[in-house]
Order: C-alpha cells, then sequence, then structure tokens
C-alpha cells in the first residue's frame, strides 16, 4: 500500500472502483476546459498479450495555454508535461489515484515561482475526483 506522499508522488484513496474514478476524472476535466491528451491502458494491453494486471490506467492531460509558458521557461519540464494521473488498483482491490506534486515539478525542473501556479491545480483537481 503506497504512502499518501513518496517521493515527489502523492498517491489519493479512491472511494469508488477504477472505472468511475475514471469518468469522475473525465468530468472534471471536460468542466474545466481541460484537454485528455492521451489515455493509457496498461491493463487493457496487458490482457490483449496473455497477462493479467489490476485495473491500471494512465490519464495525460491539460492545457497547451497553461503548460507552453512553463515549458519555454524550463524546457526540460517537457519530459513531465502534459499532467498525468494514474489511476489503478492495489493487489486488495483498493483504488488509488496517483499523482506527481507541482512542488515536485517545480524542484525537478527549476520551475519559476510566478508560473507554477498553471500546474499547481493538479492537487486540488484530483482530490475532487475521489471525493
Amino acid at each position: 500500500m503506497p504512502t499518501s506522499q513518496d517521493n515527489g508522488m502523492v498517491h489519493l484513496s479512491s472511494p469508488y472502483p477504477v472505472a468511475e474514478t475514471l469518468q469522475r476524472l473525465d468530468a472534471i476535466l471536460q468542466t474545466r476546459g481541460l484537454a485528455v491528451f492521451a489515455r493509457i491502458d496498461h491493463s487493457g494491453e496487458a490482457e490483449k498479450v496473455g497477462m493479467k494486471m489490476h485495473p491500471t490506467q494512465l490519464i495525460i492531460f491539460g492545457s497547451p495555454k497553461g503548460g507552453t509558458p512553463l515549458m519555454v521557461a524550463s524546457p526540460t519540464l517537457a519530459i513531465d508535461l502534459p499532467l498525468k494521473a494514474l489511476v489503478w488498483e492495489d493487489a486488495g482491490g483498493k483504488v488509488w489515484v496517483s499523482y506527481n506534486t507541482a512542488e515536485y515539478l517545480k524542484q525537478r525542473h527549476n520551475i519559476p515561482d510566478e508560473l507554477i501556479k498553471n500546474i499547481a491545480v493538479i492537487g486540488p483537481l484530483l482530490q475532487s475526483v475521489v471525493q
């Protein structure tokens, strides 16, 4: 079981099944006007090759308007943007939403203080998914 914060990553416990957690995330992203750039279904891909994996999906989302100034100021941030949310189920059937904190990304890529607000939304946004 993950700790609540681990090496720049936060793991939020979700009271909902994976599918419902993903639906809630999609609805909130749409309401906030954020684009889903990609959805990677790790467990679905594992199943295609005859392997079993607990439900695990990575959602890559954001806004070019918010992210571009960050990547202009800190070009290496492009490896971590767009923002990502990992929705996954552990071996005990517990569902989690994991993400990198804005503070971790700030430190990792030396993001200027005045731009951090562009990605600081990730914590409150994902917290609202699991409430």
